[in-house]
């Protein structure tokens, strides 16, 4: 990062600063922690302090809820597929 890049991010309001690679490290093991991370991520998600942290609460919460979806759909999938053996060959 250049001087003048360094001195433009300097300048910028807290609320807009952007977060380093190891804050987005730091963040995702932070909601990968089951019960306070979903909390975090609330939190995160709806906290206007600091835009960038809000939108990549707000990205992983997505990702999330894509993959409880996902999750259901397979498991019911895989459920059905069970359900239509254990008829199809009675004990």
């Amino acid at each position: 990062m250049t001087d003048k890049e360094k001195e433009e991010i300097s300048r910028l309001p807290e609320k807009y600063r952007p977060m380093g690679a190891w804050s987005y490290f730091g963040y995702t093991i932070l909601f990968a922690i089951p019960l306070l991370g979903i909390i975090c991520l609330i939190v995160f998600a709806l906290d206007g302090s600091n835009v960038v942290r809000r939108s990549f609460a707000r990205s992983y919460f997505c990702v999330v809820i894509l993959a409880i979806i996902l999750l259901l759909l397979f498991g019911t999938t895989l459920g059905a597929m069970f359900a239509a053996m254990s008829a199809a060959f009675p004990r």
